[in-house]
């Protein structure tokens, strides 16, 4: 898989949509899940640092939650909240 053409599928020049979204990172030790990341932002690409978490993604009504695989590299958030 080109990594670089699923991230750039809009084009080369404007680069991925990337978000600003406050990644909380918790010691391996922590015995406590931290709480899921909440966005509206859609269209946001996600990356491959963001495997592991877990985001509530909002579809106009409610949040969704979901949890990033590796599978999900390179789509978008809104993707995966029906």
């Amino acid at each position: 898989m080109f990594l670089t053409r699923s991230l750039l599928a809009r084009s080369v020049w404007k680069g991925p949509n990337i978000v600003p979204l406050p990644i909380v990172r918790q010691n391996p030790n922590s015995l406590t899940k931290p709480p899921p990341i909440r966005t509206m932002a859609r269209g946001a690409t996600i990356l491959p640092n963001f495997v592991g978490l877990r985001f509530q993604i909002h579809n106009g009504i409610v949040y969704h939650e979901i949890t990033v695989t590796e599978e999900m590299v390179g789509k978008k958030l809104g993707e995966f909240s029906p």
